[in-house]
């Protein structure tokens, strides 16, 4: 009879503490930053960039779009270039340097950079951003239509692509078909 309320004594406290001790833990998911959007982040420089997207009404043609959050309180940091990663087909068109305040942000939906290659919606190109700090993000960035929550954001005029040697270059006289943002008509798999 004793071992049997001593096993049961046991039991119980075994109970109580696997319990206790399951719910304790380091890195809770809720203490991680989580963006539900369609945009990748970089968070590893003096900027961060954020909610990085390509923007297309049409296949090989865009504008990249993107927020700056500089993170430095006392000195003002400027996006100078963008460019593809090697082996990318893309070309981003030249502008200004986008000066970032300090603690400040930048939209680049209203500045309107052009970007032109061999790519169409669903993909995800690889980019490169410059900062006159002498920082680079490097980034992996998908390619969204023009439609829905990215309405009216490809506003860039594309820059002249040149295909890399042995790439094929798209017909310059083919006229560009845009994406429809009309929703697919649903498939009936009853026969």
């Amino acid at each position: 009879m004793h071992l049997r309320r001593s096993f049961a004594l046991a039991a119980g406290t075994l109970a109580l503490a696997a319990s206790a001790l399951t719910s304790c833990g380091f890195d809770y998911a809720t203490d991680r930053p989580y963006t539900p959007a369609a945009g990748v982040n970089d968070r590893s420089g003096v900027v961060d960039v954020l909610g990085a997207t390509i923007v297309a009404s049409q296949a090989d043609a865009g504008t990249f779009v993107a927020t700056l959050s500089n993170n430095s309180a006392d000195k003002a940091v400027a996006l100078t270039s963008v460019s593809a990663v090697e082996g990318t087909p893309l070309t981003a068109s030249t502008f200004e340097p986008i000066t970032i305040k300090p603690l400040g942000l930048v939209n680049l939906a209203d500045l309107g950079i052009g970007v032109a290659g061999d790519f169409s919606a669903g993909q995800f190109l690889s980019i490169e951003l410059r900062f006159d700090n002498g920082e680079t993000a490097a980034i992996e960035l998908p390619v969204v239509t023009n439609c829905g929550m990215f309405a009216g954001f490809d506003t860039a005029t594309a820059p002249d692509y040149v295909p890399a040697e042995g790439v094929e270059a798209a017909d310059p006289a083919a006229e560009p078909t845009p994406y429809s943002c009309e929703p697919a008509e649903p498939v009936d798999h009853e026969e």
